[in-house]
Parts: structure tokens; C-alpha cells; sequence
């Protein structure tokens, strides 16, 4: 029998609707809202979304399943699933379940059959909330539950996902579906600190000939240069990023010492390292058609976005300058630091899902560590 359950906000309101996934958990977290057509397996896999509960803007989830190919961590990353429409027959050659059989076996609750257009409407309006997807207690119980989440400001998640050890990344380097990069040449060797990494940032480095080796996000800069990398990455990764101290000094630290690229959590912390601040945005960017203007072509890039802060362009320090912009509100989505070899970016040029508009910025880290080796 179809269970029914309730999504319930912390501002009181509350969407009835049915449970699908593991009908027996409980979901809580910050309730967001992602506009790409496709790709539900990548963004509820990304270590990004720790501690946020996903709806998704297009109606019909679930039609080409679930396959083994398209995980960008190893489990589910997400709380939770609010679908305007959840289809659990699904069509497609690679796909090996359905995605609500894929979140009972993680232990995930998803609820369907509610009006997404009417809730992104209100976080829209009102910003994000936070909130609880349950199939057992009274309203006004859960809405009492979704008031006691913590909130996102000064939640420190990296912990929460970031690998326990050092490894080298050898996986699926050659996998199908994975346009490969027009480097050749030297290899060189990098060093990946892990905030939440996703799989397909590993995957395109890899294709721009670079072995790199992962390490957890509170390695130490002196364990990290004994390695000896050409260079430095700084993935994504979820929570607050002006919580996450303890990376401060290692990235000024890494500075001195070799070239760096970050994407997301890890431009945020290029940015809060070197004295800017950072701020939460009212609703975030998550979708897979952001447009962003590079300052020095004026080329614009559509954009695979997932955050909910930002680093203040007014903010920045003498010593850091923006190179990219969002054309949706003129948030900062890139900058470079003027003296060092060191450059990020808000948004995700890997995609995963998304388009590849930004691939480009591999092959500028690349050809960053050649000039500096």
C-alpha cells in the first residue's frame, strides 16, 4: 500500500504527499531546489549537498533508473528527495535499479505527489528552509522537528565526507561517456584535498594527464609537499565554508609553495585564506544552466552550479582580482590572486550533470603547472 508522508518546513507550512525509498526513515536537513532537466544520480551523490533535503524543479524523476557509472561519491549524499513525480519503471540500457529501490538500500526517504512548482516559489521568496520528510507524526510534531535542525551557518560538513585516508585516484580513468582532454605529454602529479571531491573532478584531471593522489581535508601542508605534487586542488564540499577553519592556514601555506586551483568550497576558501569574506545566499545556485562571464574574454560560459554561499566581491583583498561573474544576480564566480600561481571558480567546469562550456579550466591548471614546475 502506498504510505503516505509530510514534508514540513521550520516557517510552518507543510506539503502532504507520498513516500517512496526507504518509507521508514526520517529526512532532515536544508531544503533546496536544483533546476537541471537530468542527472538526479550525480547531484544526490555529490558530497556537496551533505545535510540539505533535494527538490528538483523537473516534474518526472526516476525514468532511466539508477546505473553504476554515474555516482560521483559512494553512497547517497543527500537527505532526502521531494519529486514533483516519482516513476519507479525506468528505461535505459545502463541502468541496473530504480532509483526509489537505490534510496531504501541507503536508507533515504523521498516524498512525491507534492506541488514543487508552489515550494520553490516560497524558497524563492522567503529563502531557503529548513525542514524534515516523514511518514510518522503529527504535523505539528515535524514542524517542531524542522525548527530544531541545525542551521547551515557555522556547520562545519567536511568530516562528514571527506576520505579517511590518503589514496591515488585509478579509477575509471578511461571509462565511456567521459570526453577525454587534449594534453599530451608530460604527466604531472597532483595533490587533491578532499572537502567532499567529486568523482568526475578525479575523472578530468585524469584525462589532462595528471596522476593525482587524494588526501583528507585536514592533512597537514608539510604532509601534503611531501609528496612532492606539481600542484594543489581544492574540491567542493559541503557546510559553511567560513567554518571551516582549520584550512586556512594550510592553503597559505600551499600558496608559497606550488600552484592551486579550487572549485566551490574550495574557492570560498581560497578567497576566506587570503582575507575576503563569504556570505550565504538567499536560495543558492543549483542548476545546470548558470551563465557566467569570463572578465578576460567576455565569453559566456553555461555554467553546472551547486552553493549556497558566495565569496563578497567587495570583500576581496588588494592581492586577489574576480575573472568570472554570475550574469543571474553578478555574484563573484572566479577569481585569481595576482602575485601567486593560484586560481577557482564558484561553479563546477567538471559538470556531472551539466554542459562542459568550462572544461577549459583543466587545461589552464595544466598549463599553470608548466610554467611552475
Amino acid at each position: 500500500m502506498p504510505q503516505t508522508a509530510l514534508l514540513a518546513l521550520e516557517n510552518g507550512m507543510t506539503f502532504r504527499g507520498m513516500a517512496f525509498g526507504d518509507i521508514y526513515a526520517e529526512s532532515t536537513g536544508e531544503v533546496v531546489f536544483n533546476t537541471a532537466l537530468t542527472g538526479y544520480q550525480e547531484i544526490m551523490t555529490d558530497p556537496s549537498y551533505k545535510g540539505q533535503i533535494m527538490t528538483f524543479t523537473y516534474p518526472h524523476i526516476g525514468n532511466y533508473g539508477i546505473n553504476n557509472s554515474d555516482m560521483e561519491s559512494d553512497k547517497i549524499q543527500c537527505e532526502g528527495a521531494i519529486v514533483r513525480e516519482y516513476s519507479k519503471h525506468y528505461s535505459n540500457f545502463r541502468a541496473h535499479t530504480s532509483l526509489g529501490e537505490w534510496m531504501k538500500e541507503y536508507g533515504k526517504i523521498g516524498i512525491e505527489g507534492i506541488d514543487t512548482r508552489k515550494l520553490v516559489r516560497v524558497l524563492r521568496s522567503v529563502g531557503v528552509l529548513r525542514g524534515i520528510i516523514s511518514a510518522q507524526g503529527t504535523e505539528q510534531e515535524l514542524i517542531e522537528h524542522a525548527k530544531a535542525v541545525p542551521p547551515m551557518e557555522g556547520l562545519d560538513l567536511t568530516g562528514l565526507v571527506s576520505t579517511e585516508a590518503p589514496y591515488e585516484w585509478n579509477a575509471d580513468a578511461n571509462e565511456p561517456f567521459v570526453p577525454k582532454g587534449d594534453m599530451s605529454g608530460r604527466r604531472f602529479r597532483v595533490a587533491a584535498l578532499d572537502y567532499g571531491i567529486k568523482r568526475n573532478i578525479l575523472r578530468r584531471l585524469a584525462a589532462y594527464n595528471c596522476d593525482v593522489t587524494v588526501f583528507p581535508g585536514r592533512t597537514s601542508a608539510q604532509e601534503i609537499l611531501a609528496s612532492n605534487p606539481d600542484g594543489i586542488f581544492l574540491s567542493n564540499g559541503p557546510g559553511d565554508p567560513a567554518a571551516t577553519t582549520y584550512a586556512f592556514e594550510t592553503i597559505r601555506t600551499l600558496a608559497e609553495k606550488k600552484p592551486i586551483f579550487g572549485i566551490c568550497l574550495g574557492h570560498q576558501l581560497i578567497g576566506l585564506s587570503f582575507g575576503a569574506n563569504t556570505y550565504k545566499l538567499k536560495f543558492g545556485h543549483r542548476g545546470a544552466n548558470h551563465p557566467v562571464k569570463n572578465l578576460d574574454t567576455n565569453a559566456i560560459e553555461i555554467s553546472s552550479q551547486n552553493h549556497g554561499f558566495a565569496v563578497d566581491a567587495e570583500s576581496l583583498p588588494s592581492v586577489l582580482e574576480p575573472t568570472h561573474i554570475n550574469l543571474n544576480d553578478n555574484t563573484l564566480s572566479g577569481l585569481r590572486h595576482k602575485e601567486l600561481p593560484i586560481f577557482s571558480v564558484q561553479y563546477h567546469p567538471e559538470a556531472s550533470p551539466g554542459p562542459h562550456d568550462s572544461d577549459y579550466l583543466f587545461r589552464d591548471f595544466v598549463h599553470l603547472m608548466e610554467r611552475h614546475s
